[in-house]
């Protein structure tokens, strides 16, 4: 790996602009302290300490591009709710344009509540004990749908690239997947997916982005930690997306960077495989694997660089980020 041609590359994200596309969810976090058991039922009883609210989804994608210093432009979805007004307020706060961050009356904001409880010391780690899902599956407008399918027409072309965050809340809806479809076939624009449970519906994208547990569910099969069966995974998935490359993300045993022709690069995790919290990893993932294509790293070396941001991010609590200069700053660490 070769740091210093990597470091010049992240020096150049600054200005790029790219728009992300998709379903923006709230990360909710209620913290308390534990006091008792109750007597109405065997649970926990927890004195509230506080709450915040933290982008996920395409949220935290939008989040993580702005603090590698990219211009970000937001598409989707969200309620005429305070959850979806929290959501706004916060892209904003970054100086992040919300033009295309559809308010549907009759839509509930995509909110995952995670009920969080610590000891009694001030220094106890907080666990999570539940957590609650509200708004999933909501059916997108035919007006919201016609805006974003006049968008993509109409914004793409200034764009270096385009992030799709598909979690399959309703925003990528049949029509919306078919034309980031034909974006996919103009040269001027990188598109790179992440989706949960439709990648397949996906052809011609530059590139997808897949866990492994995604692998097996869209091909029906078990990977059982075989660096073969990736490989023949990630080829039986580019010859359906006809796409640039697969990147699979496999937790503590690093990514795999599947390319035409049966070429594979198994690059290990970075870091410690101490992992403090996997929520929102795959969001760094993309967006520095995405960002480095349209600064002109090579597949490998936006590899190589993605996976060093996700393993900065998963040894922080929560949906987090990772700025610029902390990619820079880890890059002149020794390996």
């Amino acid at each position: 790996m070769d740091t210093r041609r990597l470091r010049k590359i992240v020096q150049r994200f600054a200005g790029k602009k790219i728009m992300v596309l998709g379903d923006f969810v709230a990360d909710e976090y209620i913290l308390g302290k534990t006091s008792r058991i109750s007597r109405e039922a065997p649970v926990l009883i927890l004195h509230y300490l506080s709450r915040q609210v933290i982008l996920g989804g395409a949220g935290n994608a939008t989040n993580n591009l702005a603090a590698l210093g990219a211009t970000v432009v937001p598409m989707g979805v969200i309620g005429d709710d305070e959850t979806g007004r929290e959501v706004t307020r916060q892209l904003k706060r970054r100086g992040i344009d919300t033009a295309l961050l559809r308010v549907q009356r009759d839509h509930v904001t995509t909110t995952k509540t995670r009920i969080m409880a610590g000891g009694q010391h001030q220094h106890t780690s907080q666990q999570q004990v539940v957590r609650i899902d509200r708004g999933e599956f909501d059916r997108v407008s035919e007006r919201s749908e016609a805006i974003f399918l006049r968008a993509l027409d109409e914004e793409t072309p200034q764009m270096d690239a385009l992030v799709i965050s598909d979690y399959q809340y309703g925003v990528l809806s049949p029509r919306v997947i078919e034309k980031v479809n034909q974006i996919a076939k103009r040269d001027s624009c990188l598109v790179v997916v992440d989706s949960r449970y439709r990648m397949l519906s996906f052809r011609g994208v530059t590139a997808v982005t897949p866990n492994e547990p995604e692998v097996e569910e869209a091909l029906g099969i078990r990977l059982e930690d075989d660096e073969e069966a990736v490989r023949v995974a990630g080829e039986r998935i580019l010859d359906r997306v006809q796409s640039r490359a697969v990147l699979i993300t496999r937790g503590s045993k690093g990514m795999a960077l599947i390319e035409p022709g049966g070429k594979a690069e198994f690059i290990p995790i970075y870091g410690t495989d101490e992992i403090a919290d996997v929520t929102g990893a795959g969001d760094t993932v993309i967006v520095i694997f995405t960002l480095a294509l349209a600064s002109g790293a090579t597949l490998l070396e936006a590899a190589q660089l993605a996976d060093v941001g996700g393993g900065l991010v998963v040894m922080k609590r929560g949906t987090a980020t990772v700025g610029r200069e902390e990619l820079e700053s880890a890059l002149r660490k020794p390996s």
